[in-house]
């Protein structure tokens, strides 16, 4: 019972740290608004005072994040433990505090800034490494020069059974790739110049330069393709500098969404002070459906402005269509997730937004997810149904370049929840792929046929006829 009582009090805990970063935020605004004399002065000066209160706010909570991350890691060991123990809170806490971090701190992961994140909670983190929204346990994590981690990759994450879990070391070797959501669990290494790929976890053992997909893992022919140094490991001072710019405006979408917040609050004073208490909750509805509108009108504006329309075509890590895109994403994750897409997933409004970012979808779609990263190759006819949490990749980035090709869901298709299909694949008129699973890229599903697995293989018996 003790242990449930700690697991309540760390989860009341951590609601704490953006809520004390948020309010030192609100009290620098709170200064610069003083004594003004009427409501639209107040709103001006808080508005004037919000890119400030925005920076407070996030050094604030990114300091209390390594405060408490490097905290609860003291006396952490490789090993197996119960659930319901020190170790068992103190790692579960590690993964709730930075699962919560990659949220809020979504600028700076992908970055130049993300080595110096890792590396102040505790990770051993080599020179060129490129990172995203990798998920780990700092202290057992080692991440080689020039890897490179994909997004909503996992190292040395506990695993689970029975009541017990366990905690190791893992690597990501020198020039190694962890693909997107792969895992390098305890014990594991991706090896030098190695590859893991989406969904997949790293072996056992594994020989340099070796390549694997699935989980459990299975060898993988891969071919290595010939690039250009200077734009993918090498990069010289000017691309540093160009990228280093670009990275500063991930801010701006940031101080947009805290604006359109202010602006809530505003809209939601204003009825209060006009209309009284009643007409404000009557109304308050109408004044978040704008905000959400607001929301993502901006986020489609900014999506045009910064990359305009996507071809299929590709990309090295260091070139200004990566930066701009890396913001353009900013905008979805930090105005748009949380004021709209969020909220509309499997809502005929959500398809509608994602055809204004360049998407192709047809009538009568359920879509549960606006994980589409570039919406221009992404074609959905008709019928089509889109499940919670899935990803229609139209990229990969594997030797530090970024292919870009065109996804196709055929009318009536099916992507269960979780899933993910890979650029040039499609999945034809009719077609079910299973819960989380993979279409490989290049592949095409056939139509009518049902399909599951990482990667997907012939699916016998499906749920409804068990």
């Amino acid at each position: 019972r003790r242990w449930l009582i700690a697991f309540a009090a760390g989860a009341v805990g951590m609601t704490a740290v953006p809520a004390a970063a948020v309010a030192l935020g609100v009290l620098v605004m709170g200064a610069a608004v003083g004594d003004a004399a009427t409501l639209a002065d107040a709103l001006w000066r808080a508005a004037v005072a919000t890119p400030l209160a925005v920076v407070v706010a996030g050094l604030v909570y990114a300091t209390l994040v390594v405060a408490a991350v490097r905290l609860v890691g003291v006396g952490l060991r490789e090993g197996y433990y119960p659930v319901r123990s020190r170790i068992g809170w103190q790692v579960w806490m590690t993964e709730r505090i930075l699962d919560g971090a990659r949220t809020l701190l979504f600028p700076i992961y992908a970055s130049l800034l993300t080595p110096v994140w890792l590396r102040l909670l505790g990770a051993k983190v080599g020179a060129g490494v490129e990172a995203s929204t990798v998920l780990l346990i700092p202290s057992l994590t080692t991440i080689a020069p020039a890897a490179f981690l994909a997004d909503d990759t996992m190292v040395a994450c506990y695993e689970l059974g029975g009541g017990w879990l366990r905690i190791g070391r893992a690597k990501v070797g020198r020039r190694a790739f962890l693909g997107n959501s792969g895992i390098a669990g305890p014990g594991r290494t991706v090896p030098r110049n190695g590859l893991v790929a989406v969904l997949s976890s790293a072996p056992r053992k594994a020989k340099r330069g070796s390549s694997w997909l699935g989980n459990p893992p299975e060898r993988l022919r891969r071919t290595v393709t010939d690039v250009d140094e200077a734009r993918t490991f090498l990069p010289p001072v000017r691309l540093r500098t160009a990228r280093a710019l670009w990275e500063v405006l991930r801010i701006v979408p940031v101080i947009v969404s805290a604006l359109i917040a202010l602006g809530v609050l505003a809209a939601l004073d204003g009825l209060w002070l006009g209309l009284g208490l009643g007409w404000t909750v009557a109304l308050s509805g109408v004044v978040m459906l704008a905000a959400g509108a607001v929301a993502a009108g901006i986020t489609t504006v900014a999506k045009w402005s910064l990359v305009g329309r996507i071809d299929a075509t590709e990309h090295p890590l260091w070139s200004s269509f990566i930066w701009r895109n890396e913001v353009s994403d900013c905008f979805v994750e930090m105005v748009a997730r949380p004021w709209f897409a969020a909220k509309a997933a499997g809502t005929p409004v959500l398809s509608v937004w994602l055809r204004s970012l360049g998407a192709r979808i047809g009538h009568g779609v359920w879509c549960e997810t606006y994980w589409l990263p570039e919406a221009d190759l992404v074609t959905i006819d008709d019928g089509v149904t889109v499940n919670r949490g899935c990803v229609v990749q139209t990229h990969l980035f594997h030797d530090r370049i970024m292919q870009l090709d065109r996804v196709r869901l055929g009318a009536g298709s099916t992507l269960g929840p979780h899933s993910v299909i890979l650029p040039a694949a499609a999945v034809d008129e009719g077609a079910t792929v299973g819960p989380a699973s993979l279409v490989m890229r290049g592949e095409r599903v056939p139509s009518g046929s049902l399909w599951a697995g990482n990667p997907i293989s012939p699916w016998h018996r499906p749920p409804w006829q068990t």
